[in-house]
């Protein structure tokens, strides 16, 4: 099998993994408010909020791992159709 159909696939995966996280992390920081609460009888809120906050902390370092792993994958590509155009231009 050719490696070029391989990295085409990986990249398409990654990329459809790095949309996945980023919607689920996108959905979790809609309900997060950037309020501050300092009154003791909204205790509940600022455990939702601390919850909220807890699981968007969990998603960001996968979110960011994707990125890089996708940015890397993107120039791998770009590398490889640029070495192709290198290796047909020579005469």
């Amino acid at each position: 099998m050719h490696l070029l159909p391989m990295i085409w696939v990986v990249w398409c995966a990654l990329l459809l993994l790095f949309t996945v996280v980023s919607l689920i992390a996108g959905r979790l920081a809609r309900d997060e408010d950037d309020e501050l609460i300092l009154h003791e009888s909204l205790d509940h809120v600022r455990q939702e909020q601390a919850a909220i906050v807890a699981r968007l902390h969990r998603v960001e370092p996968l979110k960011r791992m994707l990125m890089w792993l996708l940015l890397a994958v993107t120039l791998v590509v770009i590398g490889y159709y640029a070495l192709d155009i290198y290796r047909h231009l020579q005469v």
